[in-house]
């Protein structure tokens, strides 16, 4: 690590922010070419330097200050503790030449939250190439490229970048034409944008229950739930499982109904060799920061039909003509996103088998950690390959959980229960017309535990949770 944190003096403040960002400790160690300290720069240094008219190939030697804290390699503990305040974490400790051969970080009050996005790809450079470009609103090329690459990446022909998850769900119901008295099938056990999006188009959701090997929607209870007044099904690739896509497609067909997937959390996961997003007439993605891959906030609308690329273009641009500029045909809506947001999501886009790679390996060292006979893990079930999302876990009866949150949380790792079922806020009660038993028991005992790709401090982890077996 602290050859990442180690900067020359000569280096710009260019390749010091990327240092920086690819040790994600906030600092960096500037010295000489004899490695002797020159002084410390931190992120917030940089960016006050840009914002005084320094440039991104401004020498970092002309930004720091000439008071800067360090400490002595065999200094005692108490002595650099004294060194600590609530601006300065992080100290270079240099020996008796002036050389930086350690760093002290003070960690009184560790904290893991549930998901963090790494950057460390070309994110910055896309970003900045996007900003020095001035296309920095809804036009660039890199919106074309993301929607290219992100479509390929999920088997899909067509991808139409919108500003968030929760839009890309409104878009696919509006262009399909989903309305007034139309009913659209939903599971019980998801995030309410699911819900939501379904009330703004101004149809009827209707709440079923789930399967309780994959916690995704039962296809059994929704052929139950099928009335003359369905039009729609939205399938939740709930913590990156995918859904029985054979069964749902199978009913969708036989009662001509339109499919929506949703799958905001769960980039890359696959049923039968196919990605999710790619079954049904629109497939739906988030990349909010907590996602797989992120644009901070973002989303994406897939589909492999020209038409329904065509109309969601038009209905994302505020309904205008792509033939007449400002002439519009019909109503619209603004729900573009930005060409730099679009840059950060093609560099995450590019990592994003690492990034798989990355998350599950951590869901193992869980595995390994947490007692099996407390602790269900999500299933593996045959013909779908699911991604690890966030870990998420069933803990047993036996374990009171909010009382392990708690316990979690002051031993600063932050965990979350499951959702709550839909059909127990007042708000959606009325949507649902049966019991929902596997949704209750499930939601009653998930928890979902911190997993991002740069989860650094796993073994902490492992100490924590091994001290409350």
């Amino acid at each position: 690590m602290l050859k990442k944190m180690l900067c020359n003096k000569n280096d710009s403040l260019i390749e010091v922010m990327r240092n920086i960002n690819d040790n994600a400790m906030g600092i960096a160690f500037i010295v000489d070419d004899e490695l002797k300290l020159c002084g410390t720069v931190t992120d917030g240094d940089i960016r006050r330097a840009l914002l005084k008219d320094s440039g991104f190939d401004e020498k970092v030697i002309n930004i720091i200050s000439k008071d800067f804290i360090y400490g002595e390699v065999g200094e005692s503990y108490d002595s650099l503790i004294s060194k600590i305040s609530y601006k300065v974490k992080i100290i270079p400790l240099v020996d008796k030449e002036f050389k930086v051969i350690d760093f002290f970080e003070y960690k009184h009050d560790i904290y893991f939250p549930v998901a963090i996005p790494n950057l460390n790809g070309n994110e910055f450079k896309y970003l900045t190439d996007a900003f020095m470009s001035s296309w920095i609103s809804s036009s660039g090329e890199y919106i074309h490229k993301f929607e290219e690459s992100f479509s390929r990446y999920s088997d899909c022909d067509y991808g139409i970048a919108v500003s968030n998850g929760t839009v890309a769900l409104h878009l696919a119901l509006i262009t399909l034409g989903i309305g007034s008295e139309d009913e659209v099938i939903i599971p019980d056990l998801t995030f309410a944008a699911t819900i939501n999006t379904v009330l703004h188009a101004n149809a009827t959701p209707v709440i079923v229950d789930i399967e309780e090997d994959s916690w995704c929607i039962d296809p059994q209870e929704i052929e139950k739930a099928i009335t003359s007044k369905t039009k729609a099904i939205i399938p939740v690739h709930i913590y990156g499982q995918s859904c029985d896509m054979r069964a749902i497609m199978k009913i969708a067909k036989k009662y001509n109904l339109k499919v929506i997937e949703d799958c905001a959390e769960a980039h890359g996961a696959m049923f039968e060799g196919k990605k999710v997003g790619s079954f049904g007439d629109i497939g739906c993605f988030s990349f909010y920061g907590n996602k797989v891959i992120t644009t901070g906030e973002g989303g994406m609308c897939v589909t492999n039909t020209q038409e329904l690329d065509k109309s969601m273009r038009i209905l994302r641009d505020h309904g205008m003509s792509k033939t007449k500029r400002y002439w519009h045909d019909v109503i619209g809506y603004n729900y573009r996103m930005t060409n730099l947001q679009a840059a950060i999501g093609l560099a995450q886009l590019e990592r994003i088998d690492i990034i798989h790679q990355n998350r599950r390996k951590y869901e193992n060292n869980y595995k390994n950690i947490l007692p099996k006979d407390k602790v269900t893990f999500q299933n593996d079930i045959e013909n779908r390959s699911r991604i690890t999302w966030l870990v998420s876990i069933l803990l047993d009866e036996s374990v009171n959980r909010e009382e392990y949150i708690q316990k979690l949380k002051e031993k600063g790792i932050d965990a979350r229960p499951f959702f709550y079922p839909l059909s127990d806020m007042e708000i959606y009660k009325e949507y649902c017309k049966n019991e929902t038993p596997i949704t209750h028991k499930l939601s009653e005992v998930g928890l979902n535990l911190p997993t991002y790709e740069s989860l650094k401090s796993m073994s902490e982890i492992e100490n924590i949770l091994g001290d409350m077996q």
